[in-house]
């Protein structure tokens, strides 16, 4: 049975952490599938159709890496498209505790599914998609942040 890992996330922007976590995830996992969810409690930075057009760019050549967008329960669209393992990064304890929670709302909705967490490596550990909207948005250089460059922001 091939072991296919869902690695969701609202990705807004898709950091280099993220990417660090999806290479060393496919070391473990026959499949990955990048997921672009759309989270109602925030506000979307970039959009998803965009940001979904670059990560599959980023992995054109490696195909074990899917890339899509969905709405809806994780572990719901997990169950659709045949994964058993979420795949998620924790840069500290705070990250710990709140997918902690997290994974256990989706294995009461799937039982089947099961978390991996992989720990940032510690270069990128500081690295949050936050931080680096805020660099972005007022101007600030995030080419050492991201896998891509992106479009010049919003006007103020």
């Amino acid at each position: 049975m091939k072991k296919i890992a869902l690695f969701p996330g609202s990705f807004d922007p898709f950091t280099n952490g993220h990417l660090d976590v999806v290479r060393r995830g496919a070391e473990l996992f026959d499949e990955i599938i990048i997921a672009l969810g759309n989270n109602s409690s925030k506000q979307r930075y970039l959009p998803v159709d965009w940001m979904e057009a670059q990560i599959t760019e980023l992995f054109k050549d490696d195909p074990r890496v899917s890339v899509c967008s969905f709405r809806g329960l994780t572990a719901d669209f997990a169950r659709e498209r045949g994964a058993r393992y979420l795949l998620r990064g924790l840069r500290n304890t705070t990250d710990f505790e709140y997918e902690n929670t997290i994974a256990q709302a989706n294995r009461h909705v799937n039982p089947n599914l099961e978390t991996v967490f992989l720990i940032t490596s510690p270069l990128l550990a500081a690295i949050s998609s936050t931080i680096i909207r805020e660099i972005h948005r007022f101007g600030g250089d995030v080419g050492q942040f991201v896998p891509f460059a992106l479009p010049s922001p919003p006007p103020q």
